[in-house]
């Protein structure tokens, strides 16, 4: 069958250069070659947008020191980025009525230099508007992106895509934590390296994305495209389209029961993520006395399994043309594997590997149920109306930046452990191994309270002496000269954090397990919430029926392009 379709050719490339940055628009749906080049560009853009995001997790405590933030400080500057980024999403629904290419292009430009000069700035206030303003732009950007790869994959390819995209934030956490890894202890005292590394890689994709990039016009991203086979039929009807009806009304056509839900449905489910983001590595380090690298080492485990899971699971999702079944595979599955990790809070002896496999199989589950979620949600928001994506996909992004900033406010109130753990830990830490806290932890307490209140006792000091013997493995003449600095300036100066801090440290540590389990239970209560959501998405449950509605799809195609020949011959 042969079909006279007449379409423009794109803009670009017959107006120059110069407006080809600016005028992105296609007129008529692209061959595969250029389709991946577009959706290739997007998903770059989303990792390194992640990558910018998170750049100064490998960074906090460092940050926090240089800037004299403390902790809840520090969590606060995340609570306020989230929260504008939320209402940048809202903002970012102006896609659907401007476009979205430009927002992605223009956007990475300017947050690779607000990264840059991020962390040149001079106090903790000049830092933390800074990067509300970064949120606020990325919260755009970041929901430009997935309507990008929606406009580009039709719902039969479209798990695959939305896996690729969900690399985002994966890919990001690796490349934070495998960059940081490898140079920031080469350059310990020029920790700013990290950021100015991720604006570098923020301007290579900004210059690919400045030529590269493009979008399909209106006419063509408006309609429902279910497999490339449709492709014709939507060039031809794109001509007809009152594209200004469409777009009436858009949030009360958006604010569906369906939609709204669902958003928040795998908002909430993510929370065990979120925590992964921002505490897994004060978790084994407080709780199980683990290093900040081997516990940095345990995460690249968990976003390597994510980031894998996320490609093999959205191609059998198209391969089956389901997603509701994978949904509730990785929901269940993820409920089981964050109970078995919430338990081992109170076996501060488990292995390293065993923790490996908990969570690698966490992150697998997780992606089993993500990917083809965003996949299903497009759909769903393409069932009311698909000239409105931008703006559902905005109504989503407003409600996980919601929850992110709620989650990041209550979890260090559940978890109270976690202030002085961050704040002070370190602190006591240097002080408990200078030579003055060694000597001081070597002392019986019931001694130690005996010489405080008389220190010329000499039963008192020989006790004293013969217990920093036996702790330390000194003969007599050293453990008098450790016991003679603590009653010197700079011995007392060495012990001051143990003195002032110590008490409020040890009882964190001690608390820590049974709150951070107490979090661990949130999460998979939130877990267990996903499932109901499942079933008011869009979408069949039986591959055999889904496979039926796409041949009748394509037997409707077919008559319409019939239908559309005879007319034009």
């Amino acid at each position: 069958m042969s079909v006279s379709i007449e379409a423009s050719p794109p803009r670009v490339g017959a107006s120059g250069l110069l407006r080809g940055l600016w005028d992105r628009r296609l007129d008529s749906y692209p061959e595969n070659g250029p389709r991946t080049f577009y959706l290739g560009i997007v998903v770059l853009a989303t990792i390194v947008l992640y990558y910018e995001l998170y750049v100064q997790g490998a960074v906090a405590p460092t940050v926090m020191a240089t800037h004299h933030m403390s902790f809840t400080f520090f969590v606060y500057i995340s609570v306020v980025g989230n929260a504008v980024g939320a209402f940048a999403s809202l903002i970012a629904g102006a896609a659907d009525r401007w476009g979205r290419a430009n927002m992605v292009a223009w956007g990475l430009g300017v947050t690779a230099v607000m990264i840059y000069i991020l962390p040149e700035l001079n106090g903790k206030w000049s830092y933390s508007i800074l990067f509300g303003v970064i949120a606020f732009i990325e919260g755009i950007i970041l929901v430009a992106t997935p309507a990008m790869i929606r406009d580009f994959s039709p719902q039969l390819g479209r798990a695959s895509a939305m896996g690729f995209w969900t690399l985002g934030p994966v890919i990001g956490s690796l490349l934070v934590s495998e960059v940081s890894s490898h140079t920031l202890n080469l350059q310990a005292t020029n920790w700013q390296d990290q950021y100015r590394y991720a604006a570098l890689a923020g301007i290579i994709v900004f210059v690919i994305a400045l030529f590269g990039l493009r979008e399909l016009s209106p006419g063509i991203r408006d309609q429902l495209m279910v497999s490339l086979r449709d492709r014709a039929l939507i060039e031809a009807r794109a001509k007809g389209i009152d594209i200004e009806a469409s777009l009436r009304n858009p949030w009360r056509q958006m604010l569906r029961k369906d939609i709204v839900g669902s958003a928040f449905a795998i908002s909430v489910f993510l929370m065990i993520y979120y925590a992964a983001v921002g505490f897994f590595v004060i978790y084994f380090t407080a709780v199980f006395g683990w290093t900040s690298a081997k516990a940095n080492g345990l995460g690249n485990w968990f976003w390597a399994f994510d980031a894998g899971m996320l490609i093999i699971v959205g191609i059998l999702s198209d391969k089956v043309r389901v997603r509701k079944p994978f949904m509730i595979v990785g929901a269940v599955g993820a409920i089981v594997m964050t109970a078995i990790f919430a338990v081992q809070a109170h076996h501060p002896h488990t292995s390293y590997y065993s923790f490996v496999v908990i969570i690698s199989l966490l992150a697998m589950f997780l992606a089993i149920a993500y990917a083809p979620w965003m996949a299903s949600f497009t759909e769903t928001v393409e069932k009311h109306n698909p000239a409105l994506t931008a703006t559902g996909l905005a109504v989503w992004g407003w409600i996980i930046r919601v929850v992110v900033a709620l989650s990041a406010i209550f979890l260090p109130i559940v978890v109270t452990a976690v202030t002085p753990l961050v704040d002070h830990g370190t602190t006591v830490a240097e002080a408990a191994a200078s030579p003055a806290g060694k000597t001081l932890l070597s002392i019986d307490p019931a001694t130690l309270a005996a010489l405080q209140k008389n220190p010329l006792d000499q039963a008192t000091d020989a006790r004293a002496v013969g217990e920093i013997m036996a702790a330390q493995h000194v003969d007599q003449a050293t453990a008098i000269s450790h016991l003679q600095l603590l009653a010197t300036p700079a011995g007392q100066a060495q012990i001051a954090p143990l003195a002032k801090y110590g008490a409020k440290v040890q009882q964190a540590t001690k608390d820590a397990p049974d709150q951070f389990e107490t979090w661990w239970w949130v999460c998979l209560g939130c877990e267990v919430l996903f499932i109901p959501f499942v079933f008011v998405m869009a979408g069949r449950w039986s591959p055999k029926k889904a496979r039926e509605d796409a041949e009748a799809h394509e037997r409707r195609v077919q008559a319409q392009l019939a239908e559309l020949e005879g007319a034009n011959a």
